[in-house]
């Protein structure tokens, strides 16, 4: 039987509160509440990081230096313990993580840490078809302050596939939901696009929805088979800075990116 698929959201002195799928991804930018906007500021600071479960030190340390002063800090492979979860509550409106993997102590799955609360969030699982081991993603979308709506997509990619298939079809409730919105998005994490196929079919994707990739001139992403694994993309936004991080503290690198919400021409 398929385990149902939510978020957990962690608000600072309340208890977790489990958010199920939306029903229709078409009322996406028709009837979202209005909500506070996700920075008053002229950027938007953002931080990429497959966080490796905080299986090493230093983690912690990172967040701290450089993920509190970012609006969002989109985590893959984040485990909610009390640490993070501290951590997370601590200097963030709001933190929904998407279980992919139940683990003995603390689920571990795609984590969004917002400056703002989200008006709309949508969980999604896939399944691996070898391991059988499930990879998550997360939607959410966010108020700017020019009146437009920021949709953020959080994902880890499906690793081990034949083919790319199962890959392609995790992409697709994200395609579906990208068509529904008019705003501009976000969407980044652990693609692991290691071989011709995956990536093709990932910058297939970005190329149909519009989406421009973030170019990284000093580029010390972490690489399978020569290829990155971790990625961010974007429309209706202005790049202003983007570099990696090298630490030890993950078995990936973090990304970190300004973009300017002013419209593009």
């Amino acid at each position: 039987m398929r385990k149902p698929t939510y978020a957990m959201r962690y608000v600072a002195g309340q208890p977790a509160e489990r958010i199920l799928p939306p029903g229709v991804f078409s009322s996406i930018g028709q009837a979202l509440p209005s909500g506070v906007p996700l920075t008053s500021e002229e950027r938007i600071r953002i931080l990429v990081w497959n966080i490796f479960k905080q299986q090493r030190n230093e983690w912690l340390s990172v967040l701290k230096n450089f993920g509190k002063d970012a609006h969002l800090v989109l985590l893959q492979e984040a485990q909610t313990t009390p640490e993070l979860v501290d951590f997370a509550t601590s200097n963030y409106l709001a933190a929904d993580q998407v279980p992919a993997l139940i683990l003995p102590q603390h689920p571990s799955g795609v984590m969004t840490l917002s400056s703002a609360h989200p008006i709309y969030c949508c969980p999604l699982r896939e399944r691996e078809p070898i391991l059988r081991l499930a990879k998550s993603a997360l939607v959410t979308v966010y108020p700017l302050p020019d009146t437009r709506m920021l949709m953020v997509v959080n994902i880890h990619a499906i690793n081990f596939t034949l083919g790319v298939d199962v890959y392609s079809k995790q992409l697709a409730p994200i395609r579906e939901q990208m068509a529904h919105h008019s705003g501009p998005v976000i969407m980044a994490g652990d693609f692991n696009a290691w071989s011709r196929p995956r990536i093709s079919a990932l910058y297939g994707f970005a190329r149909e929805m519009s989406l421009r990739e973030v170019r990284f001139k000093d580029d010390q992403r972490r690489r399978a088979f020569g290829r990155p694994l971790d990625f961010v993309f974007y429309r209706g936004l202005n790049v202003a800075n983007a570099s990696v991080l090298v630490t030890q503290a993950s078995d990936h690198n973090p990304l970190l990116v300004e973009f300017n919400p002013c419209k593009t021409k």
